[in-house]
């Protein structure tokens, strides 16, 4: 680990993070809705870990930083179409650290 990059090791983390999200939102799935996988409360906690990773260092993932955000803000938007019950603007998973996601 010693010589592995910052970046990198952000960036690894960044990736899981958004990939236990999608699978929690059961996006890796035909039918999102049927996933056995799903749980929204799971992926709440992940969008909202991945959200404070991704804000918290921006200024050092420099060219990784925009494709992470898009990814980050994705889930978000799937999370808030999966939800029964949207939050209220500013309110999902991670907004806190990026503010209202539509």
């Amino acid at each position: 680990m010693a010589t592995i990059p910052s970046v990198e090791v952000i960036s690894r983390a960044a990736v899981m993070l958004l990939s236990a999200s999608a699978e929690r939102l059961g996006l890796a799935d035909e039918d999102p809705d049927l996933s056995p996988h799903r749980d929204l409360d799971e992926a709440r906690r992940l969008i909202t870990a991945l959200a404070g990773l991704v804000t918290a260092s921006a200024e050092y993932l420099g060219a990784h930083a925009g494709p992470l955000r898009d990814g980050l803000q994705s889930v978000q938007r799937a999370f808030r179409e999966a939800s029964a019950v949207p939050d209220a603007p500013g309110m999902g998973p991670g907004e806190k650290y990026t503010g209202p996601v539509s």
